[in-house]
């Protein structure tokens, strides 16, 4: 039997895929990557934003019109979110809840049989050490935590990954030892919020952090997004651990609004002044660190007023990275009940920013232009050559190097979202 996986949405939603096809290969079932000759195809879906849900909606209903001989199973967010839409638009198809992917290969071989199984529900299972299926294991991702503490009122991916459950540091530690053994060169610490980590289990993000970095090896590792909230009572001590020389300078740190009146509304649970004290902690003691931040153009209760004041926050801290998204009413959430910022507002404020990301990232990047950077090879380029990335995480495009490797090259050039390079030395 051969199984096509297309994946959609965040560094978590890709791991989960791989845990799919390592527990289907382990079942002695092929992975493959041509749609065309798969017998079974699974979606594994993301539902954070409408966008991706229509894309993923779209998906689904054009396979059963492209390909009405073949078996579908959809993964993923919309399992748990939205199942009237799923049964709706797939009535033959078969589910995977992301909290049942151990049940994977006994899915898959019924659906590939003509049943239809659906799979959902939540479940306290550990996602570290199981088996994974990773294509060429140079970067590695592991899932240290699910599920998160917020109560955002926008978000409806809380209602699909449950409340937080930490996995335990000496179980992460000994996955990463053994990707690294098996030549992995980036190890990337993942959760719906990394900065939750342990707030369940008593241990600490800051002291996994450092386990890992202290393996054995050349790699790097990459912390994941972290709740302003979750990190305000161990600030110095997570800098700390983003000082080991194994770890990308590197912070991904949403904060949503510049308004304290809109934070408040959506429920963040901290202010403008707390998130600018951590920026200025972690600038202050890591001057080179790459800052990415999230912002949400025109929640409900947004003014011109409050706008103003993101616009005038991105301009004090000025991200290295910037996630805009215009606002959107999620299934489920609690704001999705407010009106919504009339059009053409929305469209008006989400260029104003889009302009402003540009050009503060591209100010940010033309920066490095002449300097020498070291730098490590973690994939080829779509278009050619191959990407690295620097010690702030920073994508950088050099050619005529060997995957896995750290090399020094020479910043030639910069755009606003990667950098340019020749070959110092390898």
């Amino acid at each position: 039997m051969k199984v096509y996986i297309e994946t959609y949405g965040c560094t978590f939603n890709q791991a989960d895929s791989q845990i799919i096809a390592g527990v289907l290969k382990e079942n002695e079932i092929d992975i493959i990557d041509n749609i065309e000759d798969a017998d079974v195809i699974i979606i594994n879906t993301c539902y954070v934003k409408l966008p991706t849900e229509n894309k993923v909606v779209y998906k689904i209903q054009q396979l059963q019109k492209n390909f009405p001989d073949k078996k579908i199973i959809v993964g993923g967010c919309m399992v748990e979110i939205d199942p009237e839409k799923l049964e709706k638009i797939g009535p033959n198809c078969s589910w995977i809840g992301p909290h049942q992917l151990n049940k994977s290969a006994e899915i898959v071989n019924a659906t590939y049989c003509g049943d239809v199984i659906r799979e959902s529900g939540f479940s306290k299972e550990s996602k570290v050490g199981v088996p994974k299926f990773v294509e060429d294991g140079l970067i590695h991702i592991i899932q240290i935590c699910e599920g998160c503490l917020g109560a955002c009122t926008f978000c409806c991916t809380r209602f699909a990954r449950g409340p937080l459950n930490s996995y335990p540091i000496s179980d992460i530690v000994g996955e990463a030892r053994k990707a690294i053994e098996n030549g992995a060169c980036e190890i990337q610490l993942t959760a719906q919020d990394t900065a939750a980590f342990g707030r369940d289990s008593g241990e600490k993000l800051s002291d996994l952090i450092k386990e890992v970095a202290n393996l054995e090896g050349d790699f790097r590792v990459r912390v994941g997004m972290m709740h302003p909230k979750n990190i305000l009572n161990d600030v110095d001590e997570i800098i700390d651990a983003i000082k080991h020389p194994k770890v990308y300078d590197f912070i991904h740190l949403p904060i949503q609004s510049g308004s304290d009146k809109v934070l408040s509304d959506m429920r963040r649970g901290h202010t403008v002044e707390q998130y600018m004290d951590i920026v200025s902690k972690f600038k202050s003691e890591i001057p080179d660190i790459t800052l990415a931040t999230d912002i949400i153009v025109g929640y409900p209760t947004e003014s011109d007023e409050d706008f103003d004041l993101t616009v005038d926050l991105l301009e004090k801290i000025k991200p290295s990275l910037i996630h805009l998204s215009k606002y959107q009413h999620r299934k489920g959430a609690i704001s999705s009940s407010l009106q919504e910022v009339p059009p053409e507002v929305m469209k008006k404020r989400s260029k104003f920013l889009s302009e402003i990301k540009s050009q503060i990232t591209a100010d940010e990047n033309v920066q490095l232009v002449g300097s020498i950077q070291n730098v490590l090879v973690v994939e080829k380029g779509s278009k050619g050559g191959f990407i690295a990335k620097t010690n702030s995480y920073i994508p950088v495009i050099v050619d005529d190097v060997e995957l896995g490797s750290f090399v020094k090259v020479k910043i030639t050039d910069a755009t606003a979202t990667y950098l340019k390079s020749e070959l110092v030395e390898k």
